[in-house]
């Protein structure tokens, strides 16, 4: 790499990790709602019937199989989402959000909005957002 390529990459990976774990230590101290469960939670909440299947929502969240299904324990055990199984695979499972993790999650919700615009959007105009949403689009696209 060259001196401006390693710098943006760098850049790049330095940004991410710092605003996740800034965006997480917020919603630990304000909800005890680790960053990855937030993600969860609103992944859930997002998709039609409040339910998705494992595999679908490991991808959706970035996780890998075994630390969704270990995440989906913890959150089980809170009682903010149920396993429930799939009719057409006996090896498949739907994660479904409960009322109890919408709560949670609707709670949660502006502190997560607030830490994301304090340390992420309030640094761009609208126009530099247009542009970086263009970016992540490009590179999501391509494989």
């Amino acid at each position: 790499m060259d001196g401006t390529e390693l710098v943006a990459w760098r850049g790049f990976l330095k940004a991410h990790a710092r605003l996740l774990k800034e965006i997480d230590s917020v919603l630990e101290a304000d909800h005890r709602l680790p960053l990855s469960s937030f993600g969860v939670l609103h992944e859930l909440a997002e998709t039609p019937g409040r339910r998705m299947r494992m595999r679908d929502l490991a991808e959706s969240v970035a996780l890998s199989r075994s630390g969704l299904s270990r995440l989906v324990d913890r959150l089980e055990r809170e009682g903010l989402i149920e396993r429930e199984p799939c009719a057409d695979d006996a090896r498949g499972a739907y994660a479904v959000l409960t009322r109890r993790g919408l709560r949670r999650l609707e709670q949660a919700r502006p502190a997560h909005l607030e830490a994301v615009r304090k340390r992420f959007l309030g640094h761009f105009s609208r126009d530099e957002l247009k542009a970086l949403a263009g970016y992540w689009d490009r590179l999501l696209a391509s494989k």
